[in-house]
C-alpha cells in the first residue's frame, strides 16, 4: 500500500490519521485531531482543522478551509464537535464547511457531492449524497439538504430551512422556506414550479412511479398535506415522512396555473 505523499511545504500533524494513498499538497495545514481516507487529494494551500473525519477517495481543491469554528457567537472553542465527510466527494476551490456546535452530532457531508467554488455548508448542516452546491452557494446553519438536490449559483439558504432530495433550486434564490423533495423551485416571491422531471428519470424514477408524485404534486398544491387515497409508491411514502417532520421555517408556496 502506498504511503501518504506529504508536501515538504506542508504542515501535518503527527498525530493525524492519514490512510495510504493520501496526497497532501504544498502549504497546506492539517491539524491534529484529523482523520482522512484512502486515496483523498488534499489540494494546496487547504486547512483542515481540528474534528474533521474524511472518507476515501474524495478531491480536495486550493483554499478550501474544512472544520472551522462554528460562525456562532455563543459557542464555546473548546467544546469538541465534528465534521463528518464520506466518499467521492469533490470540494473545489475555497469551499468552506464548518464543525457543529453541540458534540452530539456532527456537520455532515455524504458522498458523491460536488461542491464548487466557494461553496458553503454552515454548522449543523446534514447534507446528503450526490448534492450539487454551485458557485457561492451559502449555506446556513441547522440546514438539511436531500440526497441528490442541486443548488444553483449564488443559491442563499436560511438556517433551519429543509430542501427534500432530488429538489432544484434556481440560481440566485433566497430560500427561507422549506422546499419539497422531488420538485423545481425560485423566483421572487420563491415559489415551487413543478416537479424536477429531467432529473427524476435521469434518476430513473418515471413511469408508474413519476405519474403518482404529479397526482401527489397536484394535491399538495391544492393545500391537502395529507396525501390520502393516492397509491403508495416509494416516493409518495417518502413524501409523506417528510411532510409529517416538524419544520420549523415552513412550506414555500407554489406557482399558480394560469386558467
Amino acid at each position: 500500500m502506498p504511503e501518504p505523499k506529504i508536501h515538504p511545504t506542508a504542515i501535518v500533524s503527527p498525530n493525524a490519521k492519514l490512510a495510504e494513498g493520501v496526497a497532501v499538497g504544498a502549504y497546506s495545514i492539517i491539524h491534529e485531531h484529523v482523520e482522512i481516507g484512502a486515496n483523498t487529494f488534499i489540494g494546496p494551500h487547504t486547512v483542515i482543522h481540528d474534528y474533521v473525519r474524511m472518507g476515501a477517495d474524495n478531491r480536495v481543491h486550493a483554499h478550501a478551509v474544512i472544520g472551522d469554528l462554528p460562525q456562532d457567537i455563543s459557542f464555546q472553542p473548546a467544546t469538541e464537535t465534528w465534521v463528518e465527510i464520506g466518499d467521492t466527494n469533490t470540494l473545489r476551490e475555497g469551499v468552506t464547511i464548518h464543525r457543529a456546535t453541540a458534540p452530539s452530532k456532527p456537520t455532515s457531508l455524504g458522498s458523491g457531492c460536488y461542491l464548487m467554488v466557494n461553496a458553503h455548508i454552515g454548522h449543523d448542516c446534514n447534507v446528503g449524497d450526490g448534492v450539487i452546491l454551485t458557485i457561492n452557494c451559502a449555506v446556513g446553519g441547522h440546514v438539511e439538504i436531500g440526497s441528490n438536490a442541486v443548488l444553483g449559483g449564488s443559491v442563499v439558504v436560511h438556517q433551519f430551512c429543509r430542501i427534500g432530495p432530488y429538489a432544484m433550486v434556481a440560481g440566485f434564490t433566497a430560500v427561507r422556506k422549506d422546499v419539497l423533495p422531488y420538485t423545481m423551485i425560485g423566483g421572487n416571491p420563491v415559489r415551487h414550479y413543478r416537479l424536477n422531471s429531467v432529473g427524476l428519470r435521469r434518476s430513473g424514477i418515471k413511469g408508474d412511479r413519476y405519474r403518482a408524485l404529479e397526482k401527489a404534486y397536484r394535491v399538495l398544491r391544492s393545500g391537502d398535506k395529507s396525501l390520502q387515497g393516492l397509491e403508495n409508491t416509494d416516493e409518495v411514502e417518502y413524501l409523506r415522512g417528510w411532510l409529517s417532520k416538524n419544520s420549523k421555517r415552513g412550506l414555500s408556496g407554489f406557482v399558480r396555473e394560469k386558467v
